[in-house]
């Protein structure tokens, strides 16, 4: 099953910052520039292969695994198991994920060549939520990108938060946070920025 198929079922990524060719080309560099790779064409390779993503929804435990050709389009089936999967647990309320999200994920277990899983701490937040979350975290933001569907928290069975986090932010692909003390990661797709 591909990730990707015609435009007739299919949807396209946001695009923030890169288009997605301008954004794999960019996370080779990234990658060999940091020395996280051997070669910019080993890298290049494996972005032109069939690619696959294990994830693992800490507050459901559902599990999910997606495989995925690169092209330019994803497939409304694959997006609607990967929404709802990273659904707001606390409401069970399902939103339209930014699809450039997996591309972030593919980046960064490509990079840091990691064959593990990705554990899902936070996907989508619907805005009552958020607001209760806020309630009981200064580190939950008022006008979070998870309420728009453009963030995942997360940490990796195989690679550290700290790994994550330097892999993340050499992609210069949206927002990185780290949050050290409860280990995980905060990716998105809005403007490049850290905290």
């Amino acid at each position: 099953m591909g990730f990707f198929s015609s435009s007739r079922t299919a949807v396209r990524a946001s695009e923030p910052n890169l288009s997605r060719r301008s954004f794999f080309s960019k996370v080779g560099v990234a990658a060999t520039g940091a020395l996280l790779v051997p070669s910019f064409d080993a890298f290049a390779q494996s972005l032109g292969r069939e690619r696959t993503l294990y994830l693992y929804n800490k507050h459901t435990g559902e599990d999910l695994s997606l495989v995925y050709s690169p092209d330019q389009y994803y497939d409304r089936k694959i997006m609607r198991q990967f929404n709802h999967f990273v659904r707001d647990h606390h409401v069970d309320e399902i939103y339209p994920m930014d699809p450039g999200l997996l591309d972030i994920l593919y980046a960064i277990s490509a990079v840091t060549r990691s064959n593990g899983t990705f554990e899902i701490v936070s996907g989508y937040r619907a805005p009552e939520t958020n607001q209760a979350l806020r309630k009981h975290s200064r580190g939950v933001a008022e006008h979070s990108l998870h309420m728009e569907g453009k963030a995942i928290d997360l940490r990796m069975s195989d690679v550290s938060t700290r790994t994550i986090r330097k892999t993340a932010l050499a992609l210069q692909y949206g927002g990185v946070g780290y949050y050290r003390r409860s280990d995980f990661v905060h990716v998105d797709t809005g403007r490049i920025r850290s905290w």
